[in-house]
């Protein structure tokens, strides 16, 4: 779709991306469709947005300017590594849907979320390319030219079925699919569909369902895998309704990933000795949280006595409020 370069910014000595879009795409689309498009996205402003610097056209040849990031694309580091460890997975999805949900709060939509589009820098994610998908469909439901050049609007192995289908009213749901594609790929190693041909994995998309996410990977916190497939549902009204909802969910599967860390159960040892009890001590009601149950609004501990459990041993359990993380037994998080 378009050409970067590594430029020097005069004005501001810094290095800077210049994208350039194909010539043939550039003809098809045209100037104002574009510049108007980019020019709202350049409103985007948000920790985890790749800042538009600036835009323009110059002998027929339309460009956009970004700022240089040192690291690397998620692609990069998926072809790389393959799977990601969960956690920063996690991280990166939360990250990731925390910039959407800020652009659909001011009614923008990507339409091309993919790990391509996804850039690292340290620790964080940044998204980029807001607008230019956006005006390329706009501007082939209006005419043939764009697709006679033979782009495609949008990646194939990221569209959701509503793309697939070139239908007209594409709205945020789109965007959540496709991190619903992304997260299978970063946890799995591989994406949910797939064929040898472009055709063949947009009907996937349409027709298919995935394997079950933890079939490829065993070691899932509870309740992710059925948020990855939420995103994936064929049909947008039984998706995640919206990008806020979907980072609440995330939040609540890294609180998870945290308090697994947190109350490790090490061999021999009860959860609640864990959590603050003497190691010694048994039977009776003992309420010392470990410190990182705080996390859980409501979060309790409570042991039964020996006479009630298997092998006479005392037996942890943190529960917490309904409609979050549900209970933490034997050193496990299970998310409701």
């Amino acid at each position: 779709m378009a050409t970067v370069y590594l430029a020097e910014d005069l004005r501001h000595p810094r290095q800077v991306a210049v994208k350039v879009l194909r010539p043939d795409l550039a003809a098809a689309l045209g100037g104002d469709r574009f510049l108007r498009e980019i020019e709202i996205s350049a409103r985007l402003e948000h920790p985890h947005v790749l800042t538009l610097i600036d835009s323009g056209q110059a002998d027929g040849i339309l460009y956009y300017v970004m700022p240089y990031v040192e690291g690397e694309s998620l692609r990069a580091r998926v072809e790389r590594e393959g799977a990601l460890p969960v956690d920063d997975a996690v991280r990166i999805l939360k990250e990731v849907v925390d910039a959407l949900a800020y652009a659909h709060s001011k009614s923008i939509v990507h339409r091309d979320i993919k790990p391509d589009n996804v850039l690292l820098s340290g620790r964080h994610a940044e998204v980029t390319d807001f607008g230019v998908a956006k005006a390329l469909s706009e501007a082939a439901h209006e005419s043939d030219a764009i697709t006679s050049t033979g782009m495609a609007l949008g990646t194939p192995s990221y569209m959701a079925p509503e793309q697939a289908a070139a239908e007209p009213n594409v709205d945020h749901r789109a965007d959540i699919y496709a991190v619903g594609v992304m997260a299978y790929e970063l946890l799995a190693g591989r994406p949910p569909f797939s064929g040898a041909t472009a055709q063949q994995v947009l009907a996937a998309h349409m027709t298919e369902v995935p394997d079950p996410l933890d079939k490829h990977r065993s070691n899932l916190p509870p309740g992710l895998a059925e948020c990855v497939a939420r995103c994936l549902e064929k049909n947008p009204a039984d998706r995640w309704q919206s990008a806020e909802e979907l980072l609440r969910r995330l939040e609540t599967v890294a609180t998870a990933l945290l308090l697994v860390g947190a109350i490790r159960v090490t061999s021999g040892a009860s959860p609640v000795a864990q959590a603050g009890r003497p190691a010694g001590r048994r039977g009776g009601r003992h309420r010392r949280s470990h410190p990182r149950l705080s996390a859980l609004p409501g979060a309790q501990i409570r042991s039964r006595p020996p006479a009630a459990t298997r092998g006479g041993r005392g037996t942890g359990r943190v529960g917490a409020a309904a409609g979050g993380a549900g209970a933490v037994s034997e050193g496990s998080v299970f998310v409701r």
